[in-house]
This record gives structure tokens, sequence and C-alpha cells, in this order.
């Protein structure tokens, strides 16, 4: 059978047409260099070289292996840096789940300074997957990191990020447009946009949860998939909507935000993974994210139970 030390005996002696050299650059007795020659030759049933008591020089078979023989090596010395690399956690592939403008925001800056860092890994972003998704999607194995929102499930690691401010959205013409703050009982009467009850928002929460402190149930008219949809519906004038603060960068036409009295503190924001998970890759990704997104001062990344 013909081995790799084959191939590197003979690219040796290839290289420099005497085994004594050959078997010195290999650290091996020539006697070993030369009967491994002979036992390719053997199991591939051509002469590879042409011996003398003067030189040695490459058959036409020889020359004809070489190349192929080089080939060889290199793409198994790349496989072994490849696998060394992926124990190290410096390639591989991380799946990231996230959802609403906090998400992006927060993966676009973790995106970036993983590639700039460590080109090696690939991070594979799985948009439009809000806390209770991704926090389910952590549990089963299907991502390896996620936006969530702490309690976290039972064997879900967090590192909080920071506590989360939501606001109000409205049309440009609606009367409370134009001021400096409204209550949430200021929106009882009026329709409402919201994201789906089945995307495990915490923004649709917290918006279910001001609304019954300050007395009502919102009257939701439709909702939307991700927020860009989310605020275009409130520009076309359909209804209100609560969201985080962080939307105020998105400029949709027809859409003005406004401070919300309530909307302080409204829920945590964290990245979560699952603490048995064997990547070294996530390894590596976590290490960079403490790095670039430090925790919350006032929480602590710990494991979270619901």
């Amino acid at each position: 059978m013909v081995e790799l030390r084959h191939f590197n005996a003979f690219i040796a002696v290839a290289e420099e047409l005497h085994f004594g050299r050959a078997a010195e650059k290999l650290h091996i007795a020539q006697p070993a260099l030369s009967q491994m020659i002979r036992s390719l030759e053997k199991e591939l049933g051509v002469k590879l070289f042409e011996r003398t008591t003067r030189r040695v020089r490459l058959t036409a078979s020889g020359e004809a292996m070489l190349d192929p023989a080089q080939s060889i090596r290199t793409q198994v010395d790349g496989a072994a840096r490849i696998a060394r690399a992926a124990q190290d956690g410096a390639v591989g592939r991380v799946r990231i789940g996230f959802g609403g403008t906090s998400g992006y925001s927060i993966l676009s800056r973790i995106a970036r300074e993983v590639a700039a860092r460590q080109p090696g890994i690939s991070l594979e972003l799985n948009p439009q997957m809000y806390c209770g998704q991704a926090a389910q999607a952590l549990r089963d194995g299907d991502m390896d990191l996620a936006v969530v929102s702490p309690p976290a499930p039972t064997g879900v690691a967090v590192h909080v990020i920071r506590r989360e401010t939501v606001m109000a959205a409205v049309p440009i013409t609606h009367p409370l447009a134009d001021a400096d703050q409204v209550s949430m009982a200021d929106l009882a009467d009026e329709p409402f946009i919201s994201y789906a009850p089945a995307h495990g928002s915490q923004v649709r929460e917290v918006m279910m949860r001001l609304a019954d402190e300050a007395g009502f149930l919102p009257h939701v008219v439709q909702e939307a998939p991700d927020p860009y949809s989310l605020l275009a519906l409130v520009g076309a004038q359909v209804g209100v909507a609560i969201v985080v603060a962080s939307s105020d960068h998105i400029r949709i036409d027809g859409v003005r935000y406004v401070e919300l009295a309530e909307g302080g503190d409204a829920f945590t924001l964290a990245l979560g993974w699952r603490c048995n998970n064997p990547s070294m890759a996530l390894a590596r990704t976590l290490e960079i994210v403490r790095e670039v997104v430090p925790a919350a001062a006032a929480a602590k990344q710990s494991v979270l139970t619901s």
C-alpha cells in the first residue's frame, strides 16, 4: 500500500537526485530510504529512478509522477493545517439567529470584527428570528448563537448586552406626532401594528404588558414580519406601533418617533448559546464578542432558567 511517507521519500530523492542527501533531509537512514523507494516502485509497477554508481536521475515515469506527488503532499499538508485550525477555533461555521433592529445592529458589528480577526470563521446569519424563536433554536441545536431576552431556557448561557427601551411610532399626520412624550394610555383607542405572537417578540410582549398596565387591550389591526415592514405600515397610516428605541435610525417616509413615558428599561437583550456546544469556532467567536460587546454592567453573564 502506498503511504504518504513513500511520496515524501520519492520527492526528496527527486529533488536531491542523491540518496544520501535525501536521507539526511528526511532524517532517516539511507538503507531505509532505498527500501521505501523500492517498495513504491514495486507497488506502482514502474521504475522511478535510474541509478548508477555515479548519479541518480528520474525515469520518464518518475518525471511524470513528480508533480502529482508534490500536489498530494501539498493537499495533505493543507488538510492537516485546516484540521489544526479547526481544533483551535480558527475555522468553522457559526449559525446565528437574530431579529429586530437591535439584532441587526449587534450582529453587523460582530460580523465585521469576526471577519477582520478570524477570516476562517464563517457566520451563517439567520434574520427575522425573534427572541422566543431564537431561544428555542438554541435549545434544539439549530443555532449556535442567537439574540435572546433572558430568562433563557435551561442549558443556555447568556452574555447580557443592554437593557432596551421602547417608544411609539406614529404616522406623521397623527395628532400626537408633534408631542414631546406620550403615555400608553394616550394610545388606548388607536389601531396597533405589531409582530405576530408566534415570533416570540419581546417588543410585542412589552406592548401587551404596558397596555395591560394602562387598562386596555391593544386593537391589533395588522401584523408585520420585520421592523421595516412594520414601520412601512405605520407610514401608510394603518396604525401606530411600539418599537425599540434603536429603531430611530430607520427613516421611513411618513413615520414619527415619539418618546413613550413608560418605555424605559423595557427588557434585557443578550446573546445566548447552548452550554454544551462543542464548536471551537463558536468559542472563538464568543471571545471576540466579549471583547467588542462588553457585558452590561448591571447584569451577570450566567446560565438562566425559565
